[in-house]
């Protein structure tokens, strides 16, 4: 049995999975991820990426926050892809009970998916930093300049900034649901973003698959590693069940 049949068959045997994924999980529909050779990071800007996506920048430089934002993080045109829809179908089939994710783009609910945790915020909702008013991505993405509320004060997109915490009820019940899993898929993410990668920390259940392009620092802790596409893997899932 190669590894897709046993993760496979892994699926088939669990009744509360829970799938962590990361940036990788949003690439094949065409987003770019942040860390691999090809991400955001490896571009070059005025300012480094990591900069630009901090607290202290967003409130010092909001005009140049939010070109790099609009240009980069604007998700209008894509949509989810076959791993995005699997998850959601497994759902569906109240297999998998949770889904933790790191991505800011919503692909997840746009699949279908109800039970969604999202570390990082999400892009489709923002707020103004004045009065609390909230504004939907268009109203963000297509502004000219710096989104400003009717109240005069800057819209700034609900995701967490660098120096920012996360929102710590999300926080607690993503753990929590790591801790209940009977099988943990990790996919797409290299598992570099902390606090969220400690959380895999909390699994105790019987099965524990990472599956990235890239070899990470968990694979040694893993019952099943696959170093391929996500896209590939969940292909076969949908086929299998």
């Amino acid at each position: 049995m190669d590894k897709i049949e046993t993760f496979i068959q892994w699926i088939k045997d669990s009744n509360h999975i829970v799938f962590f994924g990361g940036a990788g999980v949003s690439t094949e529909s065409g987003l770019k991820d942040f860390r691999s050779r090809d991400g955001l990071y490896y571009e070059k800007y005025d300012y480094p990426p990591e900069e630009i996506l901090s607290h202290t920048f967003f409130m010092t430089h909001p005009k140049e926050f939010f070109q790099f934002y609009k240009e980069k993080l604007n998700t209008e045109g894509f949509s989810p892809n076959i791993t995005h829809l699997v998850l959601s179908e497994l759902e569906k089939r109240n297999k998998l009970t949770c889904i933790v994710t790191q991505n800011i783009d919503g692909f997840h609910q746009m699949a279908g998916s109800k039970n969604v945790l999202e570390l990082h915020g999400s892009i489709h909702r923002n707020h103004c930093i004045e009065c609390g008013k909230s504004y939907d991505s268009k109203e963000v993405f297509h502004a000219d300049g710096i989104p400003i509320c009717t109240c005069g004060g800057i819209i700034k997109p609900d995701i967490v900034l660098y120096e920012e915490g996360l929102d710590s009820e999300v926080m607690k019940q993503a753990i929590q649901n790591i801790q209940d899993a009977d099988l943990l898929i990790v996919g797409g993410t290299s598992l570099n973003v902390y606090p969220a990668a400690s959380f895999i920390h909390y699994f105790r259940g019987k099965h524990f698959v990472l599956i990235n392009r890239d070899a990470t620092s968990f694979d040694s802790q893993c019952d099943l590693v696959i170093h391929d596409s996500l896209g590939k893997v969940f292909e076969k899932v949908k086929e299998e069940i």
